[in-house]
């Protein structure tokens, strides 16, 4: 299936609205370590919202450029190599921060106030108890595990197991006893 459910408008309340909406706003990894190849434009860091990162990038390799431009080839490196040795160290911080944004939004969405409930709305039961004494009553006649042999309907259609077989000659022998 494709991703098309991800577009899908499912505006209201509830649950599956936020995990649509988490699943379109989550950050990921794999964009993250695409745009570090972009390095000297620092897109990685504005797409984790660090945009002082992302600014800092784009200095270096304005200064780069601007270096290169005046003074020659060789200042390239004053810009790039502080850059190159930012984007080393950002190959460990790229984990850290998408965990920590995708925490952030995760809390966010999760912690903010829901609608509340219509007045006069006490619950799933209405107050009036009907149908609780048929119910408690239903509930303690049942029994935990299989019905006895022979004890309804259900055993109508079908041939005694075994065991049930062995029950009811016993049965049987125990009322001839009985009867003697």
């Amino acid at each position: 299936m494709s991703q098309a459910w991800k577009k899908l408008d499912l505006e209201g309340a509830g649950l599956q609205r936020l995990n649509v909406l988490l699943a379109r706003e989550m950050k990921r990894r794999s964009a993250a370590y695409a745009l570090l190849a972009l390095f000297p434009l620092g897109l990685h860091r504005f797409y984790l919202a660090e945009p002082v990162g992302g600014l800092s990038y784009l200095g270096l390799s304005l200064l780069a450029g601007v270096l290169a431009l005046t003074l020659g080839p060789v200042w390239l490196l004053v810009g790039l190599v502080p850059a190159l040795l930012l984007a080393a160290v950002d190959l460990v911080w790229i984990d850290r921060r998408v965990t920590d944004c995708n925490k952030a939004l995760r809390m966010r969405l999760f912690l903010q106030p829901g609608t509340h409930p219509p007045k006069g709305y006490q619950g799933r039961y209405p107050d009036d108890d009907t149908g609780l004494d048929d119910d408690v009553r239903l509930k303690e006649s049942e029994r935990a595990g299989p019905p006895p042999a022979g004890s309804g309907a259900a055993d109508a259609g079908r041939v005694p197991s075994f065991n049930e077989q062995e029950a009811m000659l016993r049965e049987l022998a125990r009322r001839k006893k009985g009867r003697r």
